[in-house]
């Protein structure tokens, strides 16, 4: 029997996720994510499933109704301000006694689930119109990109290296995870993968002959991607100190100190742990990370179209969030070039 690979274990949990909500709701929405299954991924898929819970949770509300009662006729009949309602409904409601709060971003994706879904159910011929399509997306503002500049970046990695700030329990664990933190930071920020791409690695993916390794991208497609020496020193530091940790059969890149593949969370944690010692004002995650290698990338090539090749948009107007950036540093380096008068020279 094959082994399950990474992607292929994640996808595993995540239809058994999907599985569990569904459960919960009328059949209807179960044939939803049948028909939507070969056009999208498990984890989009799973968010889908955590929104219609939500919304779902909404109807109950307003249709006095459990949620396995509700009909395709209580959609059918629903209204446009109904659903203006549910935007409304998530700037804050509760959910086993927790408290959640949405801003312009996360009702702007929820309201976008329950456009696919409406959309399905209408294109199926099971509702006799799409009340969702009618509603506005909520107005986005734009965020602003946060990424390191050189001298934090270098800060950055002197934390990684450093252990002085840390308490005596933590010094101790950093001597032990430090080629591998190292290893991860530094290839965040010498290729600019995502942190779902970082720990789905394997120790065969890499070719150090051509400073290469394959990724597998969003969706399952996989991809060659180039990394600098700088990184190859890194990663082969990693696996010398890896070899000497006694692991079975696993051949995960990037392991915890259980000896098992590291988790997404982990990863988190070890990025937010440095960098808010180099950089405190500033919150950095694996992501911001990315944002960096994107932004120094198109500092060296001026070439919008390498920089979403290489991070892997398929959308070249996501690319622009980090020709943005750049072109407000333009801005900034061009204020002085232009003289008033010139007999101040």
């Amino acid at each position: 029997m094959k082994k399950l690979n990474y992607f292929e274990k994640r996808d595993v949990i995540n239809q058994k996720k999907i599985g569990a909500i569904t459960s919960n709701l009328p059949e209807f929405v179960y044939d939803f994510f049948i028909g939507i299954e070969n056009n999208s991924s498990s984890l989009t898929r799973r968010n889908y499933a955590m929104d219609l819970n939500i919304f779902f949770d909404f109807l109950q509300e307003i249709l006095h109704k459990n949620k396995t009662e509700i009909t395709l006729s209580d959609l059918d009949n629903l209204k446009s301000t109904q659903i203006e309602q549910y935007l409304s409904f998530l700037s804050f409601y509760e959910t086993d006694g927790k408290v959640n709060r949405n801003g312009e971003r996360g009702k702007a994706r929820k309201l976008a689930t329950v456009r696919s879904f409406f959309k399905y159910l209408f294109d199926h011929d099971l509702i006799s119109s799409n009340v969702a399509s009618k509603v506005p997306t909520p107005k986005l503002h734009s965020k602003e990109i946060i990424r390191l500049e050189r001298d934090e970046i270098t800060r950055l990695m002197d934390a990684v290296s450093s252990n002085n700030t840390f308490s005596k329990r933590q010094k101790a664990y950093n001597k032990n995870t430090f080629e591998r933190d190292n290893a991860i930071v530094t290839l965040f920020l010498g290729t600019g993968i995502r942190i779902s791409e970082c720990v789905g690695l394997n120790v065969e993916d890499f070719d150090f002959s051509q400073n290469a390794f394959k990724v597998t991208r969003k969706g399952g497609n996989q991809t060659v991607l180039y990394f600098s020496n700088e990184v190859a020193d890194a990663l082969k530091s990693w696996l010398k100190k890896r070899e000497k940790l006694g692991l079975d059969d696993e051949n995960a890149m990037f392991i915890s100190l259980q000896k098992k593949r590291i988790s997404v969370r982990a990863v988190e944690d070890l990025v937010k742990k440095f960098a808010k010692e180099a950089t405190p004002l500033k919150k950095i995650s694996p992501h911001k990370l990315r944002s960096t290698f994107g932004t120094n990338l198109y500092r060296e090539t001026n070439d919008i179209y390498i920089v979403a090749d290489v991070l892997g948009h398929k959308d070249v107007n996501t690319t622009k969030k980090h020709y943005a950036a750049i072109s407000e540093d333009m801005r900034k380096s061009v204020a002085s070039k232009v003289k008033i008068n010139s007999s101040k020279d």
